[in-house]
């Protein structure tokens, strides 16, 4: 049992695994994103029965949706581009998600949002958790991301991982960023196990 908040979660083995899908959302130069990323990832893979893997938007340089059928529009032909279609494909194969964000003036990168925007039934009914950083430690834009992981029909988990501003200094600076990480293990695992109750609960649920 896991005590989060003053309630407990019963965490069951599953006989089949779980994939999870670390999402990089920055592709700008010098980004800070592939440290947490990384670091949150191997915090996942000391799990079992988990398949912990990263997927960079960097590798899906997609272009700013632009179709005339959304998404989530039923019985749409599929889109044209490559890139989008090896995106979709890796998201259907997610059964779950933590989505390394920074904040942008109050909200997620432009490029996070439209990668999430490109898929819709895809998305649907998996778990999503949050890693942030930059100003208010990325609060907010975390804010945002919960309000449109709702609306694409995912379920955020409550527990979230903040970096504090001075471990997102010391990588401009050359500072030791993986101590100012490894300070947040016990936040990150609460935030993994729920992000795993919910996973297997949701996988469990689509495979009826």
């Amino acid at each position: 049992m896991i005590g989060l908040s003053g309630c407990f979660i019963i965490v069951t083995k599953r006989k089949d695994n779980m994939t999870i899908s670390v999402i990089i959302g920055s592709t700008r130069q010098g980004r800070f994103s592939e440290k947490p990323a990384q670091w949150i990832l191997q915090e996942l893979r000391k799990r079992e029965a988990i398949e912990a893997r990263l997927l960079d938007l960097r590798d899906f340089p997609m272009p700013f949706f632009d179709q005339p059928l959304p998404p989530a529009m039923p019985g749409r032909p599929p889109y044209e581009h490559d890139v989008v279609r090896k995106w979709t494909a890796q998201i259907a194969a997610s059964d779950g998600f933590v989505f390394v964000t920074p904040e942008y003036n109050y909200g997620p990168p432009a490029v996070l949002k439209n990668a999430i925007d490109w898929v819709y039934p895809e998305w649907n009914r998996k778990a999503a958790a949050f890693v942030s950083y930059g100003s208010a430690m990325g609060a907010r834009a975390v804010q945002q991301l919960r309000e449109t992981a709702i609306e694409i029909q995912m379920a955020p988990v409550r527990s979230s991982v903040h970096v504090p501003v001075a471990t997102l200094w010391a990588h401009f600076q050359g500072g030791d960023v993986e101590k100012g990480l490894a300070e947040l293990d016990k936040s990150a695992n609460v935030m993994i196990d729920d992000l795993l109750w919910w996973t297997a609960a949701l996988k469990t649920a689509r495979e009826r």
